[in-house]
């Protein structure tokens, strides 16, 4: 069995992984490079063996399939999306760019066991079909903070690159369990199997007679998985209210004592050029972070 397609403008994407990924949504990836590396796709009847193999409008791409393995290489059938109202702060808005700060609690795509309303459906619900909205970038659905959808394919396209590319800027604010004994400094680690690299800002320290807790801007580098969650508690220092990486003793404390009820991680900041255009995108720190951060000071101190 064989799949077939002609690159053109409106397919095209510059990798022949990511392209057969958004062309053949229902392969699953793990599958697309399996395929690769085993010599089954054919870039103009060349076999084609590396991933990141760069295609150019009029490539024809082939991809040849075992018919008794199509179960295995298909991904699991995906929700459908649905427009549903989700209650969202827009930041800025133009003919290709819907920014907006995430509300916390809220995932962004849905998912096998996801029943509530998602970002993109709610951006869909927002649309009322004047729009195509497109997600270029993820948060975990308990980090709230700036989120960047794109309005039409080609932007999509285009800042999905951006942002692969490591040409975008992203900033995170934190709370973390512990007394930070750096200013700031540059983490460098292993994060599930991928290297992962962030720099830190110590912001302000709470010495709370015994309770010690840094805030902390973070610049990421790399976007792995968790990668903030699991950089600063392989330091000793886990975010509060993270019950996976942190101590679940104290965030019980945390959530009686200063009403924090999920975990402390915020995007701040976005920033990127684009078309010519240099963006700088800010999301005002989310409310329930920041009545635990005011409760937090005034809280009885260490002198």
């Amino acid at each position: 069995m064989e799949k077939e397609t002609t690159v053109n403008e409106k397919n095209y994407y510059s990798r022949l992984d990511t392209f057969i990924r958004k062309n053949y949504p229902e392969i699953k990836l793990g599958a697309i490079y399996g395929l690769i590396r085993k010599g089954f796709v054919k870039v103009n009847e060349k076999r084609v063996k590396k991933n990141n193999y760069i295609l150019e409008i009029g490539d024809n791409v082939k991809i040849i399939l075992d018919e008794n393995k199509l179960e295995e290489l298909s991904r699991p059938t995906q929700p459908s999306l649905k427009a549903r109202p989700v209650s969202f702060d827009i930041i800025y808005e133009d003919k290709d760019l819907l920014v907006i700060n995430k509300p916390a609690k809220v995932s962004v795509h849905p998912g096998s066991k996801e029943e509530m309303a998602t970002i993109i459906e709610g951006v869909m619900h927002y649309s009322r079909g004047e729009f195509e909205p497109h997600l270029v970038h993820r948060l975990d659905k308990l980090t709230s903070g700036v989120m960047v959808v794109a309005k039409n394919k080609q932007t999509a396209r285009e800042l999905t690159q951006l942002i692969k590319s490591r040409e975008t800027r992203k900033y995170y604010l934190t709370l973390l369990v512990g007394n930070l004994n750096k200013k700031s400094g540059e983490l460098v680690s292993t994060v599930y199997g991928k290297t992962a690299q962030l720099k830190f800002n110590l912001k302000k320290k709470f010495d709370l007679f015994g309770e010690l807790y840094s805030l902390v801007e973070i610049e990421l580098y790399t976007g792995r998985k968790h990668q903030i969650r699991v950089q600063f508690a392989d330091l000793g220092f886990p975010i509060a209210g993270d019950d996976n990486h942190g101590d679940k003793k104290q965030n019980k404390l945390l959530r009686k004592n200063y009403g924090l009820k999920r975990i402390f991680l915020h995007a701040s900041k976005i920033s990127f050029d684009y078309n010519n255009k240099h963006y700088d995108f800010y999301a005002p720190l989310s409310e329930d972070l920041q009545t635990v951060l005011d409760k937090l000071e005034k809280s009885p101190k260490r002198n």
